[in-house]
């Protein structure tokens, strides 16, 4: 049998397998027509609601940035001194009084600062001005010697340094009017945190007022965070600004420069403003250490300079990351994206407020991925917390359910700080050990 015999025989082609193209582009006639499918999109009135809500928010926070900054100082303003005044009271000061105290005290500081700071600025700047033109000489002979500066010599020695400050003087009365506003937005915030420390338990409860009860121990908590918060800014900024007090004093005590403590002052507490902090330290220390001649000046600048990019990118991420419980990366990204969005205002807000979102994160229990160990154990707890709070506060008013939520969450911090030796531990060094809340707070009376 031949290959042609063996293949298969061929299937008869049926007619009923088989569409022309009529069969496909139109129907048969006894085929029902397809159905036509209606989507509709329905938006609930609620729905609506939120949306214009959400856009009405943030065009007002657009609106009110400015006041909401201020509130926000105003608050870290309160965190800071609260402490001290509370401290007070419990060695049987009445708050009104401690209140005082304190103002006269920062009050008396800024005085005696200014008193003994200004005479000295003021008298060194009158013999800079007289030593001027003895300067500019010495400048023109050192540039002489050094031979890519030579070509330069000759336009040193026949500048008139009367016509650089006039672009500064205009530049200062242009300005009045800002650093007036300034000024006055600057007292109103200090008048508005010495409201909120003397009336505190007013505001807290108004604020306990707007929450669900079951937030409120939880509230209570974040609020004894952010004392702590604010209390490690602090410390990290007076370590800081300590350390180039020091370093400016040693530095232009060793070189010769005159005036060297009210300018190692002067730079300590520039270390408070920043972005512009650098400048107003540099830049009078320069200028008095010309009076002693251009090398110093040159010495002055260079070691200056040198510390303030250690003290950006070394000191700084170390400091107010143990202080405020953030890593060196999350100083230096705050800090850039606190200068970027808000140029002086944010770069000093910016520490605090990461710190303060990375405690709200942790207390209200934001979703985020990744593990935590010990969650559930400390969620049990935080129920027990919370079941004893609605016990103590059934029938009261916010102002003294706040007190007693205070007074949980001061149980549970203790209790916290007596287990791990810290008032919280951040998620990246928790373990199943690592338990915020240990122990079930014992009822107070509200």
């Amino acid at each position: 049998m031949d290959a042609q015999d063996r293949r298969s025989p061929e299937r008869p082609v049926s007619r009923s397998h088989t569409r022309t193209v009529g069969d496909i582009v139109a129907p048969a006639a006894d085929e029902p027509p397809p159905a036509v499918r209606t989507v509709r999109f329905e938006i609930a009135p609620r729905s609506i609601l939120l949306i214009l809500a959400t856009v009405a928010g943030i065009l007002l926070v657009m609106r009110l940035w400015e006041i909401i900054l201020l509130l926000i100082i105003a608050l870290v303003l309160a965190g800071t001194f609260s402490p001290v005044v509370t401290w007070l009271e419990r060695r049987h000061v009445a708050r009104p009084l401690s209140l005082g105290l304190l103002l006269i005290v920062l009050l008396g500081a800024v005085v005696g600062l200014a008193t003994l700071i200004a005479p000295a600025l003021a008298g060194q700047f009158g013999t800079l001005a007289a030593a001027a033109p003895a300067i500019q000489a010495r400048l023109a002979d050192f540039a002489a010697s050094v031979p890519p500066l030579a070509g330069q010599a000759d336009a040193i020695r026949t500048a008139q340094p009367a016509q650089l400050l006039v672009p500064v003087g205009t530049y200062v009365l242009a300005s009045a009017g800002a650093a007036a506003q300034l000024l006055l937005l600057g007292g109103t915030t200090v008048v508005i945190a010495f409201y909120l420390i003397a009336d505190h338990e007013r505001v807290q409860g108004f604020a306990f007022a707007l929450l669900p009860r079951r937030y409120h121990v939880r509230t209570a908590r974040v609020l004894l965070d952010m004392e702590t918060v604010v209390g490690g800014y602090m410390r990290g900024q007076a370590i800081t600004s300590l350390c180039i007090g020091v370093f400016t004093y040693l530095l232009l005590r060793v070189v010769g420069v005159p005036s060297a403590l009210p300018l190692a002052i002067l730079a300590a507490f520039a270390d408070l403003i920043p972005l512009v902090g650098g400048v107003l330290v540099l830049v009078p220390s320069v200028l008095f250490a010309l009076t002693v001649g251009p090398t110093q000046a040159g010495i002055v600048f260079v070691a200056l300079l040198a510390y303030q990019q250690v003290e950006s990118h070394l000191l700084q991420p170390r400091i107010y990351g143990q202080s405020l419980r953030l890593s060196p990366l999350a100083v230096i990204v705050a800090l850039l994206v606190g200068g970027t969005l808000l140029g002086m205002v944010g770069a000093l807000l910016a520490l605090p407020m990461a710190a303060g979102i990375r405690v709200l994160v942790e207390n209200y229990r934001i979703a985020l991925p990744g593990e935590q160990p010990g969650e559930q154990a400390e969620r049990a707890d935080e129920a027990e917390a919370e079941a004893v709070y609605a016990a103590q506060t059934e029938g009261t008013s916010a102002m003294a359910s706040a007190v007693v939520a205070t007074e949980l969450a001061e149980q549970l911090q203790a209790a916290a700080i007596a287990e791990t030796g810290q008032a919280e531990v951040p998620i990246e060094e928790r373990d199943a050990s690592s338990r915020t809340v240990t122990t079930t707070p014992q009822p107070t009376q509200p």
